[in-house]
């Protein structure tokens, strides 16, 4: 058998087969190039769309000082670090960022990776053996999957945000097992908040840790953005916080922040980050300039919260299903592989851009349209949004 004839040789039921439907159809909803962006408008294909679907949350992609910050990162240390943080390639800028860091999150230590992906891989992979357990919410983020997989840990899920199940799960452990409990802050596409306070009583009850990917909750939630554990008054007894830069940060890498010694154990036992090249020096001096505008401007995560708000009351009273979503990722539930498809097809028509989600990355029905939201946004563009949300979803069904 040749290798290669799973990827020419498919039939109904994959994922393969769909998508060329989809393009014979012109349907197909991926890989669509971005022209031109501001943030919240873009340009495909010549034509303006109002941005529902970017992590920019708080629109710091094209502010002056992370521009800025960025550009002066060429000039001091050229385009790349050319080398792994372990040999050659840490600079000091990596290390400004983690002392920044630490200072903002309340933790004792933190290295920095060049992906939010290689953050969950390398972390989970090197505190997690196979005499251990992952203990997992059901929708957490594909990386942190894979970073058990890579572990060769024992595995166990509980359902969504059910404290009750997980507390099923972690009274089956055995005592003698080191169990590491991790959680989404805000799940990317319900976007609901994991209920850390019951989560902890429960982790400490049963001698586990807890780690939190933070991805979509630093610079959202918390005292001027520092995340779920602070939103909660929690900061302490969250023993792991991880974070990425390519959301609110507008730039691109990721960071686990905890104890030193715990952190220094992870620097020297994480493959994804002892063997891939450290994180450029621009990406670096970006994410730092977005830290200090979070610190300095905190009314952009307040008219986030206020644009999220208003876009979440419209699309309710408009009769969308959209979950149990309190934070500025909102999903609009069809349900439908295929009508979900059609209807981001016609909002893409009518001038809005959002991101269908379908199987595998959801449950087979919960299809949605995940859609976000940007400081920047204005009152305008929402009202335009929900305007054309109301006349896509009349002419699907979707709504009455």
């Amino acid at each position: 058998m040749d290798l290669f004839d799973k990827c020419k040789n498919y039939g109904p039921g994959d994922p393969l087969y769909d998508a060329k439907i989809a393009e014979e159809k012109g349907l197909y909803p991926y890989f669509l190039p971005l022209e031109e962006t501001e943030g919240t408008e873009v340009v495909i294909n010549g034509r303006k769309l109002i941005m529902l679907g970017s992590n920019n949350y708080l629109g710091l992609t094209h502010h002056p000082k992370v521009k800025e910050a960025a550009k002066k990162a060429i000039d001091e240390y050229g385009t790349s670090a050319t080398g792994s943080r372990f040999m050659n390639g840490t600079l000091k800028i990596h290390r400004q960022l983690e002392d920044a860091l630490s200072e903002f999150l309340n933790k004792e230590a933190v290295i920095v990776f060049s992906t939010g992906y290689q953050t969950n891989l390398g972390t989970i992979s090197a505190l997690l053996n196979p005499k251990d357990y992952a203990i997992m919410d059901k929708e957490d983020h594909a990386s942190i999957v894979d970073g058990w997989k890579l572990s060769q840990a024992k595995f166990s899920r509980f359902n969504h945000n059910d404290t009750k199940s997980l507390e099923v799960v972690l009274s089956k452990i055995p005592d003698e097992s080191g169990k590491l409990i991790i959680v989404d802050g805000i799940y990317s596409m319900a976007g609901d908040i994991a209920p850390l306070p019951e989560i902890i009583k429960l982790k400490d009850k049963y001698g586990a840790r807890l780690m939190v990917d933070d991805a979509h909750s630093i610079g959202v939630l918390g005292k001027n953005g520092r995340g779920t554990a602070n939103y909660f008054n929690l900061e302490k007894e969250t023993d792991l916080i991880m974070g990425t830069f390519s959301k609110s940060f507008a730039s691109l890498g990721g960071f686990i922040a905890g104890e030193k010694d715990v952190i220094n154990y992870i620097k020297h036992y994480a493959r994804p980050f002892i063997f891939s090249a450290a994180m450029t020096p621009s990406s670096a001096y970006a994410a730092l300039a977005a830290l200090e505008v979070m610190k300095t401007e905190p009314e952009r995560i307040e008219h986030l919260w206020s644009i999220a708000n208003r876009m979440r009351k419209g699309l309710k009273e408009l009769g969308f299903d959209i979950g149990n979503s309190n934070t500025p990722v909102i999903p609009v539930y069809v349900r439908d592989r295929w009508k979900t498809v059609m209807f981001w097809k016609e909002l893409f028509d009518l001038g809005v851009y959002v991101n269908p989600v379908l199987p595998p990355a959801v449950a087979p029905n919960d299809s949605l349209l995940r859609t976000s939201y940007i400081a920047t946004h204005t009152e305008e563009q929402i009202d335009r949004a929900l305007s054309i949300f109301e006349k896509a979803g009349k002419k699907l069904g979707i709504i009455k």
